[in-house]
């Protein structure tokens, strides 16, 4: 997965949504970034294939999303399912959450992120 074989226009818009993320991706990124996750490197707004992931542990191959009301509608429900599936057809695990679960408790998506990676530790 190297930047070479990312399409330019790809990049430039992974980029233009790294500098307009959502408060939820901010709030999330603020405990993710610098190693803060158990000591794991995460990279916000990752090209991966077709798709621009909202984070990505490369060394767990764990990919978190999270989810706004626009991914509430049925089509875009389906467009979430073919995501996911083509992700985990190579080799990433999926860990979707919603504005919503990240907003009201930052704490327990935490510990939930905390439990995907195999860390337990308070």
């Amino acid at each position: 997965m190297s930047r070479r074989s990312v399409d330019p226009r790809q990049l430039s818009f992974a980029r233009t949504m790294r500098r307009n993320m959502t408060e939820a991706e901010l709030r999330l990124w603020l405990r993710l970034r610098a190693r803060g996750a158990e000591g794991l490197k995460f990279r916000r707004q990752v090209p991966i294939g077709p798709y621009i992931v909202d984070f990505l542990c490369a060394e767990r191959r764990l990919v978190i999303e999270i989810d706004g009301s626009q991914h509430f509608s049925d089509e875009a429900m389906a467009a979430d399912v073919r995501r996911t599936a083509w992700l985990e057809a190579r080799g990433f695990r999926v860990l979707r959450l919603t504005n919503l679960e990240v907003m009201q408790n930052i704490e327990a998506v935490y510990q939930v992120h905390r439990r995907s990676i195999g860390t337990n530790s308070a």
